[in-house]
C-alpha cells in the first residue's frame, strides 16, 4: 500500500506530524513519503501512485494551503483515498467533507491513520469513516521515522548573540493542554485533556537529529509544564546525554510562576528562552481569553527571567473586538519600557484574533452579537470591530511587518514603524521625552523563522 504524508506548514521546523505516523504506517507495511511542501515540490508521480493521501492541518494557514491544492491532487489521483489529521480536521469536518475529503482524524491521529490505512488495504475505501474523528485515547508512541525528510539545515535556525547560527530538531513531549483559553484552537479538541509522550521516545527521537546535525531542540508542547513532572526529568536527561545542545520550550505565564522553583534547572540544562503566549496587557482582555494570568503577572516573569539569565518571547493577540487605539499604544510602551522590542517577533504586534468553529469564545454574549456567519472556506466567524480604525491599523500594520522583513529591517525599526502608525491611528503625539534605550537584538537567541497560526 502506498501513503503520502502531506505539510504544507509547520512553522519552519522538519514536520513531527508527518514523522510520527509515518513510524507507526511503516511498521504495518505501507509504502509511505513525507512531503514537506513549505521545502519542496509537490512530486505528482508520487501522488498519481498513492492510495491513501493524507494532509496534515495543525494551524489555521496549514489547513486553508492544503485545502487550496484538492483540486490539484484529485485531477492527478481521483481515486485516491483523501485524509485530512490533526487539530484543524475535526473543527473543520463540515467544510472537509464538503470537499471530498472522506476521513478526519484529530487528536491523537496516528492510531486511526493506522486504522484507516488497515481499512482501505481491507477494501473499505469507499466505506463511511469508522476511526473516531477525535481521539484522546492513550497511545503507546513510536519513535518518529525521519527518513527521506527535507534536511534540518533545510529548515529555521537558531542565531545566537555570538552570530553563530545552530541547526534546529524539533519534537513533542506532550500534546493537548489541561486549560481552557476561550481563544485556543486546542480546546475543542482536546477539552483540558493533555497525553504525554514517553521519555525514552522523545529522548530517541532527539538522539537521531542530533546526529543529523542538530544543535538546538524546540519542544513543540503547547505548554512544557502542563506536566512538569514530565518536563524536567527529560530535560535533565537531554543535558547529561548532550550537554552542548540547547533547547526551547513554550510555557504559561501562570505556569512559570507556579512553578518558578524550576527555573534555574532550565537555564542551566540548556533552555535559551521561552515562549510564552501572553496575548493582551490589558486585564480586562485577559479575563475575556481566560487567560487566567495579568498584566502584573507577565511583568513578575519579566523580572523573574531577568534575575535568573533566561529569555522570554512573549506572543500576542493584539487585535480583539477590545481593542482600542489607546491600548494598543500601551502595549507597545509595555515593550517599551520593558526592553522587550527585541524579544518580540514583529509579527506577533498584527495578528488578529481568529474565531474559528468551537471556539470557546462564542460563549460570550458580545462576540456572538458581533459575528456574522461562520464562513466555512475562511473557516471562521468573520468579525468586524465597532472602531473602524482599529480595522485599518491592523491591516496596515501587516503591511509594515511583511515590508520590514521582505527588507530585513531590524525588529527595532520595525517596531519604531508600528509605534508612528498606532499614534497616527490614535491621534496622539509622541512623547518629548527621550525614549528608553532598546535592546540589541544581537543579545537575544531567536529562531529564523517567527510562529505564527
Amino acid at each position: 500500500m502506498k501513503i503520502v504524508l502531506i505539510s504544507t506548514y509547520e512553522l519552519g521546523r522538519q514536520p513531527f506530524g508527518l514523522a510520527s505516523p509515518a513510524a507507526w504506517l511503516r511498521a504495518g507495511g505501507a509504502e509511505v513519503a513525507c512531503v514537506d511542501l513549505s521545502r519542496e515540490p509537490l512530486r505528482e508521480q508520487g501522488v498519481r501512485d498513492a492510495d491513501l493521501i493524507a494532509f496534515y492541518v495543525p494551524m489555521h494557514t496549514a489547513t486553508r494551503l492544503a485545502v487550496q491544492l484538492l483540486g490539484a491532487i484529485r485531477a492527478i489521483n481521483p481515486s485516491a483515498h483523501i485524509c485530512f489529521y490533526g487539530l484543524y480536521a475535526p473543527v473543520n469536518e463540515a467544510w472537509l467533507r464538503k470537499l471530498g475529503v472522506r476521513t478526519i482524524l484529530g487528536g491523537e491521529f496516528e492510531q486511526g491513520l493506522e486504522d484507516l490505512a488497515k481499512r482501505i488495504a481491507s477494501g473499505g475505501s469507499a466505506a463511511p469513516q469508522s476511526e473516531p474523528v477525535i481521539s484522546l485515547a492513550r497511545q503507546k508512541f513510536a519513535v518518529p521515522d525521519r527518513a527521506r525528510m527535507t534536511a534540518l539545515d533545510q529548515y529555521a535556525r537558531l542565531a545566537l548573540p555570538s552570530g553563530e547560527k545552530r541547526t534546529v530538531g524539533y519534537t513533542e513531549a506532550s500534546r493537548g493542554c489541561k486549560h481552557l483559553c476561550r481563544h485556543c484552537p486546542i480546546v475543542p479538541v482536546y477539552k483540558g485533556v493533555f497525553r504525554v509522550v514517553e521519555r525514552d521516545v522523545v529522548l530517541a527521537d532527539i538522539r537521531q537529529q542530533v546526529a543529523a546535525g542538530a544543535r538546538h531542540i524546540t519542544f513543540g508542547d503547547p505548554d512544557f509544564f502542563n506536566g512538569v513532572g514530565h518536563a524536567m526529568p527529560l530535560v535533565k536527561s537531554l543535558h547529561e546525554e548532550f550537554p552542548h545542545v540547547t533547547y526551547d520550550a513554550t510555557i504559561k505565564i501562570e505556569h512559570l510562576l507556579k512553578h518558578s522553583r524550576y527555573l534555574p534547572t532550565l537555564r542551566d540544562t540548556g533552555c535559551l528562552f521561552v515562549t510564552s503566549a501572553v496575548e493582551s496587557v490589558d486585564d480586562s482582555v485577559l479575563e475575556k481569553l481566560d487567560k487566567h494570568h495579568t498584566r502584573a503577572d507577565f511583568l513578575r516573569v519579566v523580572l523573574l527571567f531577568r534575575k535568573i539569565g533566561l529569555t522570554v518571547q512573549p506572543t500576542f493577540v493584539p487585535f480583539t473586538p477590545w481593542t482600542s487605539p489607546e491600548g494598543y499604544l500601551d502595549l507597545l510602551e509595555v515593550l517599551r519600557e520593558e526592553n522587550l522590542v527585541e524579544n518580540v517577533a514583529p509579527i506577533q504586534l498584527a495578528i488578529r484574533l481568529l474565531i474559528p468553529a468551537g471556539s470557546r469564545l462564542l460563549e460570550l454574549s458580545e462576540v456572538r452579537a458581533l459575528i456574522r456567519p461562520f464562513d466555512e472556506e475562511a473557516m471562521v466567524y468573520p468579525w468586524a470591530h465597532r472602531d473602524f480604525r482599529i480595522d485599518v491599523l491592523s491591516q496596515e500594520l501587516q503591511q509594515i511587518v511583511h515590508a520590514g522583513e521582505k527588507l530585513n529591517q531590524t525588529r527595532s525599526r520595525i517596531f519604531a514603524r508600528i509605534e508612528e502608525a498606532a499614534r497616527r491611528t490614535a491621534e496622539i503625539e509622541a512623547p518629548a521625552r527621550q525614549q528608553p534605550p532598546l535592546v540589541s537584538r544581537a543579545t537575544i537567541p531567536y529562531l529564523t523563522e517567527p510562529w505564527y497560526c
